[in-house]
């Protein structure tokens, strides 16, 4: 890596908002924001809306989509369609 040209590499807390879980990790990222860690180290906090944490995806409360219902629901409101 070329010097002087790159930000500085850190250890910075990532809060998810909606569930308060925090990790710390290494990141460009700064803030003005600080937090004390169970270390007794201060660092910055970045605040996030979504993390592993709360992502439907890692939860596993992804919606189900009901694949025959929206398409029933699609044809009354579009009705069938004809070739003709």
């Amino acid at each position: 890596m070329k010097p002087g040209i790159h930000p500085p590499y850190g250890p910075v807390v990532y809060r998810d908002t909606s569930t308060g879980d925090e990790f710390l990790t290494r990141s460009t990222e700064t803030s003005r924001e600080t937090v004390e860690w169970s270390d007794g180290n201060t660092y910055p906090l970045i605040k996030v809306d979504t993390t592993s944490a709360s992502h439907p995806f890692w939860t596993g409360n992804a919606r189900v989509l009901d694949a025959a219902g929206q398409v029933e629901k699609f044809r009354r409101r579009f009705g069938e369609r004809t070739r003709g």
